[in-house]
């Protein structure tokens, strides 16, 4: 069994997936990763890790194989190699229970939102001097220089690269209508991009994928613009359930998001040696 068909059969059982979609973009493209680990009971793999690049260690254990202490034997596998960050996607009691055993701690929490659309959105307000529109193929070196000025101190949101776009732009998800820029217009503008509002949709299911504003327009309402432009979209293209995921600690954005009717859905922890 591959490491993406254990952690299917988990998010099946679970209702939520232990893998993020960078470590699946990086299996699917066939990484080995830094971290590629399993416990197998003779020839079936029962539980497994990975983690690509510097990001932090996943973890998922069968359904089936639970409760016999393969979680725990993994992860001491792990400490002993040096890994020191694990993600907990819903930080399940099991996860809590695990960490807590192995004297682990929070250290970060990534809080996924909720909106149901009952109603249509409120046409959004848009700063003077900015315009959004759709995205054109031409957009993508300064949408990623945005994003990098954006999330700088993000660790993996601030990492993408054009590479990296391309690569969830080929997904089967990827809409273009879907994806928003503002740009500085008006005179004395210069028509750059200083913002943009990614959308996603799966499974019917929404999703404010990527907000991202230039730290020059931080402060001005934009990304409560973008944001309100991407949620009409998504609701005239008949979807009524919208998630997003943000820091847990990042006060300015939680205000603009519940200001949006958003409210918390579930958690993440990401738990670090103490």
């Amino acid at each position: 069994m591959t490491l993406l068909a254990l952690a299917s059969r988990a998010r099946e059982v679970d209702g939520v997936d232990p893998l993020n979609e960078a470590s699946r973009l990086a299996l699917d493209a066939g990484h080995a990763g830094r971290v590629h680990m399993a416990v197998k009971e003779g020839t079936t793999v029962v539980a497994a890790a990975f983690a690509d690049g510097l990001a932090p260690v996943e973890l998922v254990v069968d359904p089936d194989h639970r409760r016999q202490g393969h979680g725990g034997s993994l992860l001491t596998r792990l400490l002993a190699a040096g890994e020191s960050e694990f993600w907990a996607h819903g930080d399940l009691p099991a996860a809590q229970a695990l960490a807590a055993a192995k004297h682990l701690e929070p250290g970060r929490t990534l809080l996924v939102l909720r909106l149901e659309m009952d109603a249509a959105p409120e046409p959004e307000r848009v700063p003077d001097g900015v315009t959004i529109r759709t995205f054109e193929p031409d957009d993508v070196d300064a949408i990623v220089q945005v994003n990098g000025r954006a999330f700088a101190s993000h660790p993996e949101q601030g990492a993408m690269d054009r590479a990296d776009f391309e690569q969830r732009a080929s997904s089967d998800w990827f809409d273009p209508a879907g994806l928003f820029v503002a740009v500085r217009d008006g005179e004395g503008r210069d028509g750059s991009i200083v913002g943009f509002h990614w959308t996603k949709v799966e499974d019917d299911l929404g999703e404010v994928y990527v907000v991202g504003v230039d730290p020059s327009e931080q402060g001005s309402g934009l990304g409560t613009s973008l944001t309100a432009r991407g949620l009409r979209h998504l609701h005239e293209s008949g979807i009524r359930t919208v998630d997003l995921y943000v820091e847990g600690d990042n006060d300015p954005a939680l205000a603009v998001y519940r200001r949006l009717g958003f409210t918390e859905h579930a958690r993440d922890v990401l738990y670090v040696v103490g």
